[in-house]
């Protein structure tokens, strides 16, 4: 919150605070708002009057592969990698010749002049340009902007102009000169090879339709048709072959079945051709009843029985019947057989005719074959040629080269300058700064006079400025208390011995608009404790240790406390003082004693009191109070622990204490949700003390100030300065804190100034 420097050696002040400085912009808002209007206006002005530009822009991209060319070579990797290449590129579309190319597109050189009438005043340098096209080159190519769009390849193609379509047209014809450009250049080459290709396609196809009809002749005149599979020729031999081996195993099954019925005549029944036969089978069936019949009427009739011979006569009918029907069966297999042979026969005569017609095709045969392979050989020859000229007709109509369109411009809807938005936000950052300086320009000239014309100081005080003026403690004779002015609510304090201040006390209540409320007397040291030990131990919560029961047995200081206690704690506009922040506006000001003092004056009247420490920065109520070690305050900020878990009894009846940990740590903590929920918690407590962090270290009070009903502002009677106040006071009240009053410590007695020097700079180190 504070800026030091340090004082000149020579200089009766120690430190001089330099206020904050938005607390100078507010004391000087209506310079500030004048100066910020006042370039606004300019600025809007200025955005009415400057003319309008606008900005088209078309993209392409160069060193980029073909789409037809799939087989890109070495050097063609290398070249799109190359940043040269698309130097050259940019080289080719800034040339004059791209651009002349662009001015003989329908329209762009109408669009052209006219853009220089919309710029020109006179239009003298226009009308010459209407007729010198080299004229007209220089003048666009100062309009156009031409680069690469960062690390890609990408070649970004602009133009600026008054008139939106004319931007529009003069960017997309330069890139369409460009593209085409490109094309035409790399196009010709195909071009020839193509024509060459088409020439020698039409020659083979030529030659192709001669051999086909020259093969298609020769088989006419020969008869070599072809069947579904190969020549008829040859289909005629396989079938005729087929069809002779079928004849000739058909022959040679019906042999063997007459050969087997005709070796055994006698017994030719029993041949498996005759025993497959079913008549002979049904037969044979009715001669085995017959004679099993005969068998048994033998038996019991004589062989002249009727029966006996009727029976005969029926077994010999049937033995007929078979023999005939074994006749018939050898019949039937002669005739098989002399089939077959006959039909052998006939196939090898058919087979010897088409052998001789083979003979004969075959030499036949080669001579096409030979014209085939050569037609072949040409149609391949042909095939390629057509693909290989069809490809390059292909490329030639679609080739764009090493460079392809990304886009081309479209029609700004825009202003590109001055646009609204930046042009303003620049305006109001102008009228800031300007602002600013006014403000902090007319506070360094109006500050002295200010400071002496409302803060007159006292005959004490008059020796230095009132910024580093100290509240210097009466040493003389103890005079009457001086009351502060009826403008300022400063309620009546009992004065102790001792502890009256000289004029300045009046001085510090009209310039911080807080009262007085209390006078709080140094603690004298032991007797057996050396200066300089008092001295050395003071940056440790030690020198606190010692101090506190002093000042629980010391009467003076415990009437001074009571004083504090009754002003601080007066009803005031019905409002409650539970969360108070005890906070110095320099270090070694008693803040921390004074705040653990009054805590068990407080507990000790009975009230339940709660101290919590918030100089994380350089903690001392545990070794002070003797308290356990635990997570503390730091705990809760950092959302390890609730806030019951963290409050420590002190030994002290009433009396409770949230350590600011075992560790130091950074005071931005503070800034966190959790120390807000701490304080809500807290209210379960009759008074609340909170003792402030180190000032002007990491955290401004103001920022605490709020979360809190009030401040007590403690100022070292002797060695604080009004300047340092008055920015506190200031400070806290910006923050929409509210400031009770000050409480002036380690007031000297008249009698023993010197010893009570020693402890005061004690205890205040700790602090």
């Amino acid at each position: 919150m504070f800026i030091r420097r340090p004082a000149n050696s020579s200089s009766a002040a120690e430190e001089a605070p330099i206020e904050n400085p938005l607390q100078k912009v507010w004391r000087h808002r209506q310079i500030f708002g004048a100066v910020f209007c006042g370039v606004m206006i300019v600025t809007v002005i200025a955005l009415l009057v400057v003319p309008v530009r606008y900005f088209a822009t078309g993209s392409v991209i160069v060193a980029e592969q073909e789409p037809s060319n799939s087989n890109a070579s070495a050097a063609w990797a290398a070249k799109i990698g190359d940043p040269a290449d698309v130097e050259s590129q940019l080289l080719i579309v800034k040339s004059p010749r791209i651009m002349r190319l662009a001015l003989d597109a329908p329209g762009v050189r109408e669009a052209a002049i006219q853009d220089c009438f919309a710029r020109s005043t006179t239009g003298s340098a226009c009308e010459k340009a209407k007729d010198d096209t080299g004229a007209l080159v220089d003048y666009i190519a100062g309009n156009y902007s031409i680069g690469g769009a960062g690390r890609s390849r990408v070649i970004n193609i602009s133009y600026t102009s008054p008139i939106a379509e004319v931007a529009q047209k003069m960017a997309n014809a330069l890139t369409n000169a460009f593209l085409d450009d490109q094309r035409v250049t790399g196009s010709n080459s195909k071009e020839l090879a193509a024509s060459y290709l088409w020439k020698e396609a039409k020659q083979l196809d030529a030659e192709l339709r001669d051999a086909d009809a020259k093969i298609q002749a020769f088989r006419r005149n020969k008869g070599l048709a072809r069947g579904q599979q190969a020549p008829i020729w040859s289909e005629r031999l396989t079938s005729i072959s087929q069809q002779l081996a079928n004849a000739e195993n058909a022959r040679a099954e019906a042999a063997a079945r007459l050969q087997e019925i005709k070796s055994n005549q006698a017994r030719a029944i029993d041949s498996p051709a005759v025993q497959s036969n079913r008549s002979i089978s049904d037969l044979k069936q009715q001669l085995t009843v017959i004679t099993a019949q005969l068998a048994n009427q033998s038996n019991s009739l004589g062989p002249r029985h009727p029966s006996i011979r009727a029976l005969e006569q029926e077994q010999a009918a049937i033995r007929d019947r078979i023999n005939s029907e074994v006749a018939s069966i050898i019949a039937s297999a002669q005739k098989t057989y002399d089939s077959s042979d006959a039909l052998v026969k006939s196939l090898t005569k058919q087979m010897d005719a088409a052998k001789a017609e083979v003979g004969s095709a075959s030499s036949d045969e080669a001579s096409i074959e030979s014209l085939a392979r050569n037609t072949e050989i040409k149609r391949t020859q042909y095939a390629d040629l057509y693909r290989r000229a069809s490809e390059l007709e292909t490329e030639r109509r679609v080739l764009i080269g090493s460079t392809r369109l990304v886009g081309l411009a479209e029609l700004p809807m825009k202003p590109f300058f001055p646009k609204k938005i930046p042009f303003i936000a620049a305006g109001a950052t102008l009228g800031l700064l300007l602002a600013s300086f006014a403000a902090f320009f007319g506070d360094s000239l109006r500050l002295a006079g200010l400071s002496r014309a409302r803060w007159p100081l006292s005959r004490e005080a008059q020796s230095v400025p009132a910024a580093v003026a100290p509240i210097v403690a009466a040493t003389t004779a103890p005079a009457a208390p001086v009351a502060p002015p009826a403008a300022v609510d400063t309620p009546s304090v009992q004065h102790r011995p001792g502890g009256v201040l000289a004029g300045s006390s009046s001085e510090l209540s009209v310039v911080t608009g807080a009262p007085i409320l209390a006078r709080v007397p140094a603690i004298r040291s032991e007797a057996s404790e050396s200066a300089i030990g008092a001295i050395l131990s003071a940056q440790s919560g030690a020198a606190l240790a010692r101090s506190l029961p002093q000042a629980r047995e010391d009467r003076h200081y415990q009437d001074a406390l009571r004083d504090l206690a009754t002003n601080l704690f007066a009803p005031s506009a019905g409002k409650v003082r539970k969360r108070i922040l005890v906070a110095s506006p320099s270090t070694a000001e008693g803040k921390t004693f004074l705040t653990l003092s009054l805590a068990q004056h407080l507990a000790a009247a009975g009230r339940s009191v709660l101290v919590i420490e918030c100089d994380l920065g350089a903690p001392k109520f545990e070794a002070a109070l003797g308290l356990r070690s635990s997570l503390g305050l730091q705990g809760i900020l950092r959302g390890e622990i609730m806030p019951r878990e963290s409050v420590v009894s002190t030994g002290v009846p009433n009396l409770d204490a949230i350590p600011a940990g075992p560790m130091p740590a950074s005071t931005e903590l503070l800034m966190r949700q959790p120390f807000v929920d701490v304080l809500q918690w807290a209210q379960i407590y009759d008074v609340v003390l909170i003792d402030a962090p180190s000032p002007g270290i990491q955290t401004d009070v103001g920022a605490l100030a709020k979360h809190v009903d009030g401040v007590l502002l403690c100022m070292r009677s002797g060695r604080s300065s009004i300047g340092q106040a008055v920015a506190t006071s200031s400070a806290i009240r910006v923050a929409g804190g509210e400031l009770f009053g000050i409480a002036i410590t380690m007031v000297p007695d008249a009698g023993g100034a010197r010893t009570a020097s020693v402890s005061s700079d004690a205890y205040a180190g700790a602090t």
